[in-house]
């Protein structure tokens, strides 16, 4: 164990370590925090924390004196009010932490599957339908708009959505990082005199939202049953099983989602493995 001794004592290597955890730690609650309502207390703390240094620097007691106050009930606070997406995050850590890395899981595959599915589904029985994948371009203004559900995907859950005459069945679903974010969402109806008279108004909104934003968008007919896909502003229509499952892997496949773990994760999982299983496999 001389290398871990060797290792511990060295203090600029150590710090080095600390500093990249707490950046980690940082970004982690940034990217979980974007586009919530998390995200205004982030900025709330940044600040009262600028206004500690400051304070300390130019030697405001008083102002220092509240601030730790502050700081002191305001942790406190924080956890009751923030409960839910507390308890949300430790889960999600606990399921990264723990997972079977020989468990073959790619969401994204699953994700097309049950489009796949689901679309079928509702083209042989004319139920029309609207749905919305985020990629890179964030879509927060439109799932504002929609009836909130945060719901594991499953194509059960899509057909039953667009069942007519439900609550729910009028508008988009808007799909976010592999989560059914939004029900009944309303999309930006395109003002293009180049689309086709015959499509309505589910086709219109596809389109409009295909102009501001690269998301794809999935429609299924409520007169003729046709699945149609848009993306980048390009409307592919009356699509056949083979053009529909061929548009959604080019479109949503993604191999690095396949067992994905974080950079910290994987870093210390190769470490260990490392200094670790390759000593012992050495003697």
């Amino acid at each position: 164990m001389n290398w871990l001794t060797q290792f511990l004592n060295n203090r600029p290597v150590i710090q080095l370590i600390d500093i990249a955890i707490v950046w980690y730690i940082i970004y982690k609650l940034l990217m979980y925090a974007r586009g919530t309502r998390a995200i205004n207390v982030l900025k709330g703390v940044a600040i009262i924390i600028l206004a500690k240094f400051a304070s300390s620097v130019l030697q405001l007691q008083t102002i220092d004196w509240l601030l730790d106050q502050v700081i002191s009930w305001g942790v406190v606070g924080t956890m009751i009010v923030f409960q839910p997406e507390l308890r949300k995050a430790l889960e999600s850590l606990g399921r990264n932490l723990f997972r079977n890395r020989r468990t073959p899981d790619n969401p994204s595959q699953d994700l097309i599957d049950d489009l796949i599915v689901s679309a079928n589904y509702m083209s042989k029985r004319k139920i029309g339908a609207l749905i919305s994948i985020e990629g890179h371009d964030r879509l927060d203004e439109y799932i504002q708009t929609g009836i909130k559900m945060d719901s594991e995907i499953s194509s059960q859950l899509l057909i039953n959505i667009f069942i007519p005459n439900t609550p729910l069945h009028d508008g988009a679903v808007i799909i976010s990082d592999y989560r059914i974010a939004v029900a009944a969402g309303y999309l930006p109806l395109s003002e293009s005199d180049q689309i086709p008279k015959e499509l309505g108004t589910r086709h219109r909104a596809a389109i409009g939202l295909s102009e501001v934003s690269d998301a794809l968008t999935l429609i299924v007919s409520e007169e003729t049953g046709a699945i149609s896909i848009v993306k980048k502003n390009k409307l592919h229509r009356d699509l056949s099983q083979v053009e529909l499952e061929t548009l959604l892997t080019e479109n949503l496949f993604d191999e690095e989602e396949e067992v994905k773990e974080s950079g910290l994760i994987a870093t210390i999982r190769s470490f260990f493995n490392t200094n670790f299983i390759q000593r012992r496999d050495d003697k």
